[in-house]
């Protein structure tokens, strides 16, 4: 006699209710993560050949009008560029070093808006636009320093391919150019405007002239400045071109910076693609209704893709996007809480909230690595999480780590799942690898989190690595869903 499947369903639960429910809880509360595969990584990373993995060139000049959307390759910094560290722990305190000055220059662009600096207190540039220049304290955009991401755009009629920092954390776009009086190392061949039909500068009564908050003038030409918090800076012409998606199309006259003086910790990107919600930014010049980008592990050598105005996924979990008045560039989301091994964390709601002055709030940010949470709720989020991993002996801290453990004995360990509340009820769940990431290749691990003085929160690239971040800009949501790379 045939017997219903629910039959042995119910005796296999009242057989082992014990596993059974375990279970279900490890599902929901705890993950696994690959200490062999993450080592093995971070190992292999030193020795990686850029060459390997540089796509060929694509027909960039190919102008499709009949197509709204575009997309990009994206790829992480040290699969295009040798690194010259000798062990890895070396590698991330280079990262981490340039990652203060990312979130440095981030609060501080912010406090200048929300004390009131307008474009009329700024001094105008000299006419030579020397390096000195450049003392002033404006930060007119985000050190792209610690950006871990990059794109291959085309710039010119006809068109040149360069690699571009990827930046949702300021607007100017701007890449090296000849004349060079200072250029960094790029990868690419410097641009030269003379190859370019299409290059025009912009005179200084253009509206994107006037858009600039920290320019001036030579001979009628608008001139543009970015000074960056840790210290680099690009100075040069700003001027109008023809910008190419790869084979999936092009924009014509896009307001960008044409650097003849440029300095910093931009080494083997031409330049800087500006992903903000300010007017300057590609994303508001190209006209995009959404956007989208999937961050791939920065320690393998694969790519993913920036899109524009593609659907997003349809199991995204999403929730509002929110506008900062005193500050367009920042992309705040609506998130209310965390929660560890599926409990809650105590804490006030508020502390992720923005006020009627633009204090506080948080923003995801492609450029920054770790997520930096205001100082009561990491404290709440790292002993919780210290509470339910007493079974890893613990190691000493490491940078701005203060809670790392030594895994070396172990290949796979057990952990709490770190997740994310968002406002309408949904929840996000982060893979292990994107909270306890390795700092060296001997086991040593770091929960990947820190605290800021700052009001503003940071939700950085290393907890947004394998998940597609879709921003819908025409209905002001933002999207997460994981595994879309």
């Amino acid at each position: 006699m045939a017997r219903n499947p629910f039959f042995f369903f119910a005796i296999f639960v009242a057989l082992f209710p014990l596993a059974f429910s375990r279970s279900l809880s490890e599902t929901a509360t705890h993950t696994l993560l690959d200490v062999s595969a993450a080592l093995q990584q971070a190992q292999a990373v030193l020795s990686f050949d850029p060459e390997t993995v540089k796509p060929l060139d694509q027909q960039v000049q190919q102008i499709l009008s009949n197509s709204s959307s575009f997309s990009l390759q994206l790829h992480a910094r040290d699969s295009l560029y040798k690194t010259s560290h000798k062990d890895y722990k070396s590698l991330v305190l280079s990262r981490l070093e340039r990652e203060s000055a990312r979130v440095d220059s981030l609060t501080t662009k912010l406090q200048l808006a929300l004390s009131g600096v307008k474009k009329s207190d700024l001094q105008p540039m000299e006419t030579e636009v020397l390096p000195e220049d450049l003392s002033t304290p404006i930060v007119s955009g985000t050190s792209q320093g610690s950006g871990e991401y990059f794109s291959r755009v085309g710039v010119g009629q006809p068109a040149k391919p360069f690699y571009m920092v990827l930046d949702t954390g300021s607007d100017i776009n701007w890449l090296q150019c000849k004349p060079c009086e200072d250029c960094y190392e790029q990868s690419d061949p410097i641009f030269d405007p003379s190859s370019s039909s299409s290059y025009k500068p912009l005179s200084c009564s253009s509206q994107q002239c006037n858009s600039l908050d920290n320019g001036g003038c030579r001979g009628g030409r608008c001139l543009y400045q970015v000074a960056y918090g840790d210290g680099s800076y690009t100075v040069g012409d700003f001027v109008t071109d023809t910008v190419s998606f790869g084979s999936s199309g092009a924009v014509n006259d896009v307001a960008l910076g044409c650097g003849h003086n440029n300095e910093g910790l931009f080494v083997a990107a031409a330049g800087l693609l500006g992903l903000g919600g300010g007017p300057l930014s590609l994303t508001s010049q190209v006209k995009a209704s959404s956007f989208s980008y999937c961050l791939v592990d920065r320690n393998s050598g694969k790519s993913s893709t920036l899109e524009f105005n593609s659907a997003p996924p349809g199991d995204s979990v999403t929730t509002a996007l929110l506008k900062n008045s005193k500050m367009s560039t920042f992309y705040y989301i609506g998130l209310t809480g965390m929660s560890v091994g599926g409990k809650p964390l105590s804490f006030p709601s508020s502390l992720f909230e923005m006020d009627a002055s633009g204090n506080g709030g948080i923003i995801v940010d492609s450029g920054t690595a770790i997520t930096r949470l205001r100082t009561q709720v990491y404290n709440s989020l790292r002993d919780a999480f210290v509470s339910m991993t007493k079974h890893l002996q613990s190691a000493s801290s490491v940078a701005l780590f203060d809670t790392c453990y030594d895994l070396s004995s172990q290949s796979v360990v057990r952990v709490p799942t770190v997740s994310f509340q968002f406002s309408d009820g949904k929840s996000l769940s982060l893979p292990a690898k994107n909270y306890l990431i390795p700092v060296d290749s001997a086991g040593t691990f770091c929960f990947a989190f820190a605290a800021t003085t700052s009001s503003l929160s940071i939700i950085g690239n290393v907890q947004q690595q394998g998940t597609r971040v879709s921003f819908d800009l025409a209905n002001s949501r933002v999207g997460f869903s994981s595994n879309k790379c």
